[in-house]
């Protein structure tokens, strides 16, 4: 007997006939004679369709409030989904996050979860029921209900197979597993058989839209095994592990991208040794992510500094930045939006020098200009006009053929 935990997303649960269809995902585990625990998200749009009734009675609501209303999708499919195992003959029970012991901390719309209690799950599995589990909510210290933000239920799902100790957490959307690139824009990505923690971390950060990076973090930091798989085909997934199995010829194993992205580039900062420092701290205290960051001296003692963010943080960054320029003591921002960013990812990287020079060399050759870039052992990546951006993704899967398939070394 394993213990399992799935989690199914909002694609997979978007109607009655649909759960009724993870409700048989769910009973052909069990009747393998496994442990289930089932970690679902809200149906469909609904979030979507929260945020916008919210959006209709306010243009500012409170986060306390917006925690209360969007937990109420989860709710709904948790409830359903239990309903359609026990008309199948199968003993299951609901449980929101708070009931199931998820702890977080005290942060409305974005908290961390800090601890589970997993008593009530486990006293139920040992009644041979499926717990049927809501992602992307717990509860604070203090009782609050909180919310794991965009991808949270993911993050449910590895945390509970964490502090269970699973022996595995099955991850069913709408897609077979995790591709070379998004299959939507590139025709030619290739699903992957594996792919260690690493890569699909720095993916989950750099866009790629199958996993949350947290719950990545997590299945690193326990060791969970992951497999992403779909919730309609009967076939395998993509492995997720901490070696992943190397195939040949895959120096590059990925490409991410993201769109909606903005430059802000700060002019006259004083070069003193703490003035990075402040801004990034003011900046990660009002909860602003800055990605690439590139840093220039002047010839008048000053320094310019630019970073890229996500396009809708853009303004509560700008906002942050005006309110402490007496302390940051800079002279002007200024902004370019309307970029995209693409990233190729791979651990082959590390013992192969020349990829980042090949990878410029492709966008080079394909006209497209490249306006930042940032690396680490494992990825390089770069910002470029937004309407390059598939452009620049098709180039180089084709320059690293990634759609080409590989033997897979014994």
């Amino acid at each position: 007997m394993a213990l399992i935990v799935q989690k199914f997303g909002g694609t997979s649960v978007g109607s009655v006939e649909k759960i009724k269809n993870v409700a048989n995902r769910v009973i052909e585990e069990a009747e393998n004679g496994n442990e289930v625990v089932v970690v679902v998200s809200a149906m469909g749009k609904t979030t979507d369709q929260l945020v916008s009734m919210a959006r209709d009675i306010s243009g500012s609501p409170s986060k306390r409030e917006m925690d209360m209303l969007l937990t109420t999708g989860e709710q709904v499919t948790i409830s359903l989904l239990t309903m359609a195992l026990i008309e199948e003959g199968h003993e299951a029970i609901s449980y929101t996050g708070w009931q199931a012991g998820m702890q977080t901390e005290s942060v409305h719309g974005n908290a961390r979860i800090l601890n589970i209690d997993a008593t009530r799950i486990q006293a139920q599995l040992q009644e041979k029921k499926i717990v049927v589990v809501a992602g992307f909510q717990g509860n604070d210290a203090n009782g609050e209900i909180t919310t794991l933000g965009r991808g949270g239920s993911d993050t449910t799902a590895v945390a509970i197979a964490a502090a269970l100790n699973a022996d595995r957490c099955d991850i069913y959307t709408d897609v077979t597993g995790v591709f070379t690139t998004d299959p939507r824009y590139i025709k030619g990505a290739r699903k992957l058989q594996s792919i260690s923690y690493d890569e699909m971390l720095e993916l989950a950060n750099l866009g790629a839209g199958v996993l949350h990076p947290r719950a990545v973090e997590y299945a690193k930091n326990y060791q969970i095994p992951l497999e992403v798989r779909s919730s309609m085909e009967r076939e395998s997934g993509t492995i997720i592990e901490e070696e992943a199995t190397m195939e040949e010829n895959l120096i590059v194993r990925g490409i991410a991208f993201e769109d909606s992205i903005t430059r802000v580039t700060i002019y006259g900062l004083p070069q003193s040794l703490g003035a990075l420092s402040t801004i990034f701290t003011t900046l990660a205290k009002n909860r602003i992510n800055v990605d690439i960051i590139i840093q220039s001296m002047t010839a008048e003692d000053t320094t310019n500094l630019s970073f890229s963010t996500k396009s809708e943080d853009t303004e509560a960054a700008l906002i942050v930045l005006e309110d402490n320029k007496e302390q940051l003591g800079f002279d002007r921002v200024e902004t370019e939006s309307g970029l995209a960013k693409v990233s190729i990812v791979g651990s082959g990287m590390v013992s192969n020098p020349g990829v980042a020079a090949e990878m410029f060399e492709v966008m080079a050759n394909t006209g497209i200009q490249v306006k930042m870039v940032s690396t680490s052992e494992i990825k390089v990546s770069t910002v470029v006009n937004e309407k390059e951006m598939v452009k620049a993704v098709e180039s180089l899967h084709e320059a690293f053929k990634l759609g080409q398939h590989a033997n897979v070394l014994a």
